[in-house]
């Protein structure tokens, strides 16, 4: 059975049973405490929690999901992949157990003529939490026997999400594989004959703190009892397809053969070749997801994940002995294969795969780059005669160069060193758990949703902000160090809920407004306004005169003229988006962006940057649709209409069954936006392009001025140009070529300095050729030359090498200042002799108090201790003379 007919089974199932079918939400979710939906459950956990109402009470979805835990075990184990998806099957206070195990037994043993998943009902295994009785009593109720149920503890059998919210006791269904894969027993007895295929979790529990699988803190019950399942798509799908492990199913094979064919190999032909295929296999499909939903390749969180997916992928394809580039030969492969279950994937080809081809070349750079400072560090170890490269040297190439480790030990290998392995990772677990260690802070940062909650059950906080800047209402509540109080004094910063509000929060890339709440002898400044979960605004505000009081009558006034620079700067947002993809084509889209009163931020993908005449281009532009004056509308409507209309989303947003649609000159620009605008463009007055700069691989950033902020800034470069026109004695439209004309007059004096400098140290080659003696059968120069830099030293060593001929002849110069800089240079006669540059290097840059390497026939170093100068010179000599 296919992977996708699986997929279409089990959501047709449920949506005959009254669930509501949900598309799967993007990979990137707007969760701060998750790098990326992890668990089919993600989208629904605000309904799960009480902090929003659930649209519907009972979903099915097809959830795309991506662990990065186990990245390093993929490929090894049958049943590892880092992207993956998850059957799921919802209940929001409507059914429970019961319903749940009857509907999951049903699907897996009912036959497939019938449109079930056709399983062996006797092959089939149950664990329960341990004292879940109920559970239990319920399986053997459709049919399972007493032996095939076991009972497990925390680790195995209650489900959480790693992080503070819902949890619950679950209940898991395994399929016993048969004798050959494992002995008998259960899944208590070998995990791998018994595979799980489907979680049913009861979730009755919110947590408030998650320090391991089996060690939490119980914040109290949920408001409702609720089911959360996930049955593994890719696992169920190896089972049903009669192959060995999930790398072998229809979605991700064909890739493997693909790989298996470039490197002239085939699948299961040997062990450790088959470890890289599978590799290959899951990253390129892993990669693909990620890139289609938006995540670009970087150093950091996210970026960092899709990277070393990629890269991962072109390094096994490396050990396999293909060194040309692979990605354009793959990643079609998986594209094709996917495209049929998530339309997004065809839709966002161009980009995605302009982005991967882009990462692909820069890490075969990267690894040329990389190779050169093995070299070195391969040099050293040798002259060092310890014949091992160090951990540190090591993990530097991995962590500052990403040189793949795997590939460290094989170069180790051919050239006959060692690798301190045990040194490295130690390096790597400290970074690991350092890691670990942010993230758990950030985790443990998140606020408690206790009092939120409290709040919002008392109804939704309405948003008077789109017609209405002031608003007379009453404080609903008042929240202090996470906690509800019924009052606070002046000079305290606390959070208070309006019952309505003009205020708005700060979303969509726009910052929040700022302004005043008053009431009888009160006065609150609001610092900050969110919304910690849906339907509720929270104003940071500091109390400056007067006591607060929950129900006290208030008046909430924003700051009209900051709200107005913030719609200026939003809508000046809308126009650069589209400037761009007119002018770049529609396959660009938006990353990212920020604006505030006067300045906004935009992050697109592109593969390489803007040109000035493209960025004069598009200021040009968007500044004619800013005096084009077109209307600004917005306009509610159902989510499928929208996106017919052709309206942009940004990927990671949430989006309900009816969304609101802003427009500028009709099709040219239509946004999702929740934000505040303008009425018409020609508000706007002015957008000022103040940079263009990379922030990721194959994602570019503009940055404007607007309006007030814009004419300030050209009035500042006016009175630079004239400035600098008055100083130069020409006419502005006269300076460019003025200062052109004056930076190659000084281009020429720098060359003619440079040529003077060098006629001056190579004016020493004669004294120092004079000045050389006889050291153990080689002639040695040996001086120091206090000021000069690196360059010079070199030079002028391989000028006096060059006098020597045919001699066996030995260069050691000492320069610097602050820090001196040793360099030695050995002829071809001398090195005949066993004199090494790198090695003596290596002897004198020990004696400066530093360390240095390279070639036999050029070397260089330094040290800390300026003084020591002649003592490397000494130890030179004395190691020629030995």
């Amino acid at each position: 059975m296919q992977t996708a007919e699986i997929r279409r089974r089990f959501i047709d199932y449920f949506a005959a049973r009254g669930h509501t079918i949900v598309p799967s939400t993007p990979l990137v979710y707007n969760d701060p405490t998750l790098l990326f939906v992890n668990a089919g459950m993600v989208p629904f956990k605000p309904y799960f929690t009480g902090a929003e109402d659930a649209p519907y009470k009972r979903a099915v979805s097809v959830q795309k999901c991506v662990r990065t835990l186990d990245i390093e075990e993929v490929g090894k184990t049958t049943r590892h992949g880092t992207f993956f998806q998850m059957n799921g099957n919802f209940s929001f206070g409507d059914y429970f157990k019961a319903e749940a195990i009857e509907f999951a037994w049903e699907l897996v043993t009912g036959s497939q003529a019938d449109g079930f998943l056709g399983f062996d009902p006797d092959k089939v295994w149950v664990t329960a939490y341990y004292d879940d009785d109920e559970a239990a009593a319920l399986w053997r109720g459709v049919g399972v026997p007493k032996a095939h149920i076991q009972r497990r503890g925390l680790k195995d059998n209650y489900w959480h999400m790693g992080i503070p919210g819902p949890g619950g006791p679950c209940s898991e269904i395994y399929i016993d594989r048969g004798p050959e894969f494992g002995p008998d027993g259960g899944p208590e007895a070998d995990e791998d004959r018994f595979l799980e295929i489907w979680n049913l979790v009861f979730q009755t529990e919110e947590l408030s703190a998650v320090r391991a699988k089996d060690d939490f803190d119980v914040l109290g019950p949920l408001p409702s009892k609720n089911i959360d399942t996930g049955m593994g798509l890719e696992r169920t799908a190896y089972l049903l397809q009669g192959v060995a492990n999930m790398y072998e199913i229809d979605e991700i094979f064909p890739v493997i053969t693909r790989a298996a064919e470039l490197a002239g190999t085939r699948y299961g032909k040997d062990a450790q070749d088959d470890v890289r295929l599978r590799v290959v296999g899951d990253h390129v499909r892993s990669a693909l997801m990620l890139m289609t939903d938006g995540v670009t390749p970087g150093n950091e969180a996210r970026g960092y994940v899709l990277r070393r997916l990629l890269r991962r992928s072109i390094r096994s394809m490396r050990l396999l002995g293909v060194t040309d580039p692979v990605l354009p030969e793959l990643l079609p492969v998986s594209r094709d294969l996917m495209a049929s279950s998530y339309s997004e994937v065809p839709d966002q080809w161009t980009r995605t795969s302009q982005v991967a081809y882009a990462e692909e070349e820069a890490f075969r750079r990267t690894l040329a780059a990389g190779t050169q400072i093995f070299d070195l560090a391969a040099g050293q170890a040798r002259s060092e005669q310890s014949g091992t490269l160090s951990g540190s040297q090591v993990f530097q190439l991995h962590d500052t160069y990403g040189f793949p480790f795997d590939l460290t030990l094989e170069m180790a290998a051919e050239q006959g060193l060692n690798v301190d392995a045990e040194g490295f990772r130690t390096l790597m677990t400290e970074q690991r758990e350092r890691a670990k260690a942010d993230a758990k802070a950030k985790k443990g940062a998140t606020v408690a949703s206790e009092a939120y909650r409290s709040l919002r059950s008392s109804g939704e906080v309405p948003f008077l902000g789109f017609t209405d800047l002031n608003a007379e209402t009453k404080v609903r509540g008042i929240i202090a160090d996470g906690q509800l109080v019924d009052r606070a004094q002046p000079g305290s910063v606390v959070e208070v809920v309006l019952e309505e509000t003009p205020f708005y929060a700060e979303s969509g890339g726009q910052d929040a407004d700022s302004g005043l709440i008053t009431g009888d002898g009160l006065s609150l400044e609001v610092l900050d306004v969110q919304r910690p979960v849906q339907g509720l605004v929270v104003h940071k505000v500091r109390i400056d005169d007067g006591e607060l009081a929950t129900g006290a009558s208030v008046l909430a006034a924003v700051d009209a003229a900051a709200r107005h620079a913030a719609c200026q700067a939003h809508t000046a947002t809308h126009i650069v988006n589209a400037t761009l993809r007119q002018l770049l084509g529609q396959g660009t889209h938006q990353a990212g962006s920020y604006n505030k009163p006067g300045y906004l931020r935009f992050d697109f993908n592109a593969t390489s940057g803007l040109s000035h005449d493209l960025q004069q281009e598009l200021e040009g532009v968007a500044n004619e649709a800013i005096r084009a004056d077109y209307p600004v509308t917005a306009t509610e409507m159902p989510l499928d209409q929208a996106k017919a209309l052709g309206a942009q989303a940004m990927f990671g947003e949430k989006y309900g069954d009816v969304v609101r649609m802003v427009e500028l000159a009709g099709p040219w620009s239509r946004e999702l936006c929740g934000g505040t605008h303008v009425e018409r463009t020609a508000q706007i007055g002015l957008l000022s392009l103040i940079g263009e700069s990379s922030v990721g691989s194959g994602l570019r950033r503009v940055e404007a001025f607007v309006a007030a902020d814009a004419f300030a800034d050209l009035a500042k470069e006016r009175a630079l140009v004239s400035g600098l026109a008055e100083l130069l004695k020409v006419q502005p439209d006269q300076l460019a070529e003025r200062v052109g004309k004056l930076i190659a007059q000084v281009k020429a004096a720098e060359k003619e300095i440079a040529a003077m400098r060098s006629r001056e140290i190579l004016s020493k080659v004669p004294s120092l050729v004079a000045g050389a003696t006889e050291v153990g059968g080689y002639r040695l120069v040996a001086k120091e030359l206090p000021g000069l830099g690196g360059d010079d030293l070199r030079n002028l060593a391989m000028e006096v090498r060059s006098v020597f001929g045919s001699a066996a002849g030995v260069v050691a110069l000492v320069g610097g200042a602050e820090k001196p800089i040793l360099t030695v240079a050995t002829t071809e006669a001398a090195r005949a002799l066993g004199a090494k540059a790198g090695a003596l290097v290596s002897v004198g840059a020990a004696a400066l108090g530093g360390r240095g390497g390279g070639r036999d026939d050029l070397a260089q170093g330094g040290g800390s201790d300026a003084s020591a100068g002649a003592a490397a010179l000494a130890a030179i000599s004395k190691a020629l003379a030995g």
